[in-house]
């Protein structure tokens, strides 16, 4: 089933990099759970697990989504960055960025289906809001406490 109002290719392709991008995050996020040491560990570790749950969750939705469209998902994998820096500030920094990247890649989306499709519509926007949340989370995060 295919949508003639949407650039199907488009969406799949951007749709394939949201997969990735997410999957990197999986990734990134069990990485930086497995590298935090000091007091709080346990709750910065809980709260990394949880992203990258969530990271495989967005990627699954996509892929989804990328079969909903007849198209073959990914098996790439977005950008890893080891920096070897493991500082609970580094690390927020990097999430920052990825969080950013995963935005950036929604907006595309919402871009080429804006008023032609719905379905795609009300999910780019559901985790255009997500994401903006978590980079809200993560910048709250990186505040020093007054």
């Amino acid at each position: 089933m295919t949508n003639t109002a949407i650039n199907n290719d488009e969406v799949i392709k951007v749709l394939n990099k949201i997969l990735e991008t997410e999957l990197s995050g999986v990734v990134r996020y069990t990485h930086y759970s497995l590298m935090v040491f000091g007091y709080n560990r346990i709750p910065i570790i809980s709260w990394m697990r949880g992203q990258a749950t969530e990271s495989l969750d967005h990627a699954t939705q996509a892929g989804e989504l990328i079969t909903h469209l007849e198209g073959h998902p990914s098996l790439g994998i977005g950008p890893l960055l080891e920096t070897h820096r493991h500082d609970i500030g580094d690390i927020m920094k990097e999430s920052l960025e990825h969080e950013a990247l995963a935005l950036a890649e929604y907006h595309n989306l919402l871009a080429l289906v804006d008023g032609k499709d719905v379905m795609l519509e009300e999910y780019a926007r559901r985790m255009i809001s997500l994401e903006e949340m978590h980079l809200g989370e993560v910048r709250k995060m990186l505040k020093k406490p007054s």
